[in-house]
């Protein structure tokens, strides 16, 4: 049925309810699996009004690339610990600066996957909206089968 699933995580709670049934999946049905974790941008926000625009400077551009690389090969040292202790084959894949429904759909393209299982917090209307869902921009552009847990 599915020999080849991407599993995304965030390092949260709830993602790792996600992280947990998709790893359960893999060994029940011996597929192999790839843990995604994306890291986005440092978040520049440019506003113009009283107290003026903000923008980072080189050292604390780098500081926050370096703690989101650290969190990720924490985050993802972690999971690849518990598919091994399940029998799951797996790798991992940390990709910095990116905006995560977008790095998701294309690393299941570019590794041929066959099912992505993500979490999601389950937000609807206006927090939905507000806050945007990375989850449902996967399924709305993913090329494959999602599956989401709650």
């Amino acid at each position: 049925m599915y020999n080849h699933i991407l599993i995304s995580t965030d390092g949260s709670e709830v993602a790792q309810k996600g992280v947990d049934h998709g790893l359960s999946l893999a060994s029940s049905l011996k597929a192999r699996v790839t843990i995604i974790m994306a890291t986005e941008r440092f978040p520049v926000y440019a506003h113009a009004g009283i107290a003026g625009a903000y923008i980072p400077g080189p050292t604390e551009m780098a500081q926050y690339e370096a703690g989101q690389k650290e969190t990720a090969e924490r985050v993802l040292a972690g999971v690849k610990r518990a598919a091994e202790k399940l029998g799951v084959q797996s790798n991992t894949v940390h990709i910095p600066q990116a905006y995560p429904a977008e790095a998701i759909v294309e690393e299941a393209k570019a590794l041929d996957c066959d099912l992505i299982v993500m979490a999601s917090h389950g937000r609807r209307g206006l927090r939905k909206l507000v806050l945007g869902s990375q989850t449902s921009e996967v399924l709305a552009s993913s090329p494959v089968p999602v599956l989401v847990v709650r």
